[in-house]
């Protein structure tokens, strides 16, 4: 998909927008003013921490757009700026799926402008790019994140362990998703009804037990 045909996606003040050139800047801006905020939860490279580097990272991400494999957004409320969403890993064909990655300001946090933008993207991979499975995968300690999953009722499916590079380490992740078939109603509409069962997405005890003891590497 071209990065010219990326959808704008709405839902009262919530915006979900193509990400531009331009917005290097003011993303990188939120970045630091929410240093804090997101650190716990950022992608980092093993060996060299991590970087804001947002004109490379939009390049990336407009790269993977025109490629067909990725949708990246800006998540914009009041006309203003508040994180990004991305939708990657698309793939067609037999599996038919992506994963989607998202953080908001912490000024906006609990406002419900993060499920909104989760459930607008969620529809339109199922709708529009006829998408099969999405799947989100959330560090153990992300109360806010987790709560965002049961809100919407993506459904757990497992631990994984040591499964994405974290804030300086590879990290464990609960895995939680949707397939088409769930929600044929929407994912924004069902949750806006208030006939989401939030019971789907409770982690299994055994898992938030072993989630508390990361795996190491087993001693030679």
């Amino acid at each position: 998909m071209p990065a010219a045909a990326l959808p704008t996606l709405a839902d009262g003040d919530v915006v979900l927008r193509p990400i531009r050139a331009k917005d290097a800047k003011p993303l990188e801006r939120s970045l630091l003013d929410n240093r804090g905020w997101l650190r716990p939860w950022e992608a980092t490279y093993p060996g060299s921490g991590s970087i804001i580097d947002t004109r490379a990272s939009i390049r990336s991400l407009l790269a993977h757009a025109r490629d067909g494999h990725g949708l990246p957004f800006v998540v914009e409320s009041g006309g203003r700026l508040v994180g990004q969403l991305n939708v990657s890993s698309i793939t067609y064909g037999s599996l038919s799926s992506a994963s989607i990655g998202y953080w908001v300001s912490q000024e906006v946090a609990g406002r419900g402008i993060t499920p909104t933008a989760v459930a607008l993207a969620t529809d339109y991979c199922f709708r529009v790019l006829r998408l099969h499975r999405i799947e989100i995968c959330i560090r153990p300690e992300n109360g806010p994140s987790l709560r965002v999953v049961e809100k919407l009722g993506f459904r757990y499916e497992g631990l994984r362990r040591r499964f994405i590079h974290i804030d300086g380490d590879w990290r464990d992740h609960f895995s939680f998703a949707l397939v088409a078939e769930e929600v044929p109603q929407g994912v924004l509409e069902r949750w806006r009804s208030g006939r989401v069962d939030e019971r789907v997405a409770h982690v299994s005890p055994d898992d938030r037990a072993a989630s508390a003891h990361p795996l190491r590497p087993l001693e030679r």
